[in-house]
């Protein structure tokens, strides 16, 4: 029965070792919410796991059905991509970014996680003085844990006070000390939703070819700043990015959300030409490649995974090639995503909720995946413990590396006016319970 006792939601965090929620991570909340369903006996509100809530592309599913019972299944597949997708992957940039990416400087990943962790790899090898990598927060979490785990020194700061000019300076500030290797950050942003600018995307390229640093721009949620329609093939707008601005960046493309094909676990990590042709001088004692793309290819994704399973680059291929030939509409069929932002961030304010990342650069954000909640002078440890008792599964601000106290609501698993109904009758319950 909901609510949960304090006493109760602190043993299942005690029991699971668990210093506090708002430190864990996104699989270790989701570990407190199954025990939490347990002791409650109540289906929770799911909104920590990033999840797609809609239907896989059926040309994806359909081209890997096929591959495999063409027999595919027993072949390794080619560690650099099999042709089909790169040159699909070539196309598919072409026509909803604008930029020219060659097949032989795109390279699937095993998802945008295995993307990041190979390319922060490579990029803390490739030059002894750069020791570094460069968040712009509030980000994906996992992504500090994995320079962490690499070894890496990480800088971060939280972008919300440094918008516009502001960004420019507090960049130079950091770059200009030599030592950063690589800039990571997510576009639109997870979690706060907001997009850089076209002049913060300048800025973010002039200063990253001055200083020697490597873009990584994660596309995780690519053309879904929903207040600019991107989805038709080859004509304007165009989907934002770092690489109009610079010849330093790697960008990350993946399947999980704009295709809905997060189990397969597929993405493309899409190198510049100028990127993929560099010779740092960490590259060779290291890798015995003289090349980035071979260091990258041949040395680090070689040794990870040996490749991405071969049937889902067929399909993968086909939902690229289908995005690009207007067969699909990816951007239209996020559009879902949207409308259930907008029901849902009201259901927040409703209840006395605030957004946290509210203003983007002088607009409002849009709405879209997630959005970002505060509730009165609460911090962010005991509001998440709160709707976690009231059946609201969360995630915190400061554990994206956000300076602010509040939480990431996700959106995807909100699917039907049930769903609506029984969030607005616990959001009630814990406006109620604050209020006495």
């Amino acid at each position: 029965m909901l609510p949960l006792s304090d006493e109760q939601l602190t043993g299942i965090i005690s029991r699971l070792d668990i210093p506090s929620l708002t430190e864990a991570t996104i699989r270790q909340v989701v570990a407190v919410t199954t025990e939490a369903e347990k002791a409650s006996g109540e289906k929770y509100m799911h909104l920590e796991l990033g999840n797609p809530g809609l239907p896989s592309q059926q040309i994806g599913v359909e081209a890997e059905c096929e591959a495999l019972r063409n027999g595919i299944a027993n072949k390794y597949p080619p560690v650099m991509g099999t042709t089909a997708l790169k040159n699909a992957a070539s196309r598919f940039v072409k026509a909803f970014l604008d930029v020219d990416i060659p097949g032989n400087c795109i390279v699937p990943s095993v998802g945008s996680m295995q993307g990041s962790f190979s390319l922060m790899l490579l990029l803390g090898r490739r030059d002894p003085a750069k020791d570094t990598m460069l968040y712009l927060d509030p980000g994906f979490a996992p992504q500090h844990l994995q320079a962490q785990i690499l070894g890496l020194k990480q800088t971060s700061f939280d972008i919300y006070d440094y918008r516009g000019e502001a960004l420019a300076e507090k960049l130079e500030s950091i770059l200009a000390k030599g030592n950063i290797t690589g800039i990571l950050y997510s576009n639109p942003n997870n979690p706060a939703w907001t997009n850089l600018t076209p002049d913060e995307l300048a800025s973010i390229g002039r200063l990253a070819t001055k200083y020697d640093a490597i873009v990584i721009e994660d596309l995780a949620y690519m053309g879904m700043d929903f207040r600019h329609d991107c989805g038709t093939p080859f004509e304007e707008p165009y989907v934002p990015t770092i690489a109009k601005y610079t010849d330093n960046y790697v960008l990350l493309l993946s399947a999980s959300k704009i295709f809905s094909y997060a189990g397969e676990r597929i993405a493309l990590v899409c190198m510049s030409p100028e990127v993929a042709r560099r010779t740092d001088p960490g590259l060779m004692p290291v890798f015995r490649m003289r090349t980035f793309a071979d260091a990258y290819i041949f040395g680090v994704v070689y040794c990870v995974s040996s490749g991405v399973t071969h049937s889902v680059q067929c399909a993968m291929a086909a939902m690229l090639e289908a995005a690009a030939d207007g067969r699909i509409n990816f951007v239209h069929d996020c559009e879902e995503y949207r409308r259930r932002c907008a029901r849902a961030r009201q259901l927040f304010t409703d209840a006395g909720f605030k957004v946290v990342y509210a203003d983007d650069a002088g607009t409002p954000v849009s709405d879209g995946f997630f959005f970002t909640a505060t509730y009165g002078d609460m911090d962010s440890e005991s509001l998440q413990r709160a709707l976690m008792r009231h059946g609201i599964s969360t995630i915190s601000l400061p554990g994206t590396g956000s300076t602010r106290h509040g939480l990431r609501i996700c959106v995807s698993k909100l699917a039907d006016d049930k769903d609506f109904e029984i969030l607005a009758e616990r959001l009630r319950a814990f406006t109620d319970e604050q209020q006495h």
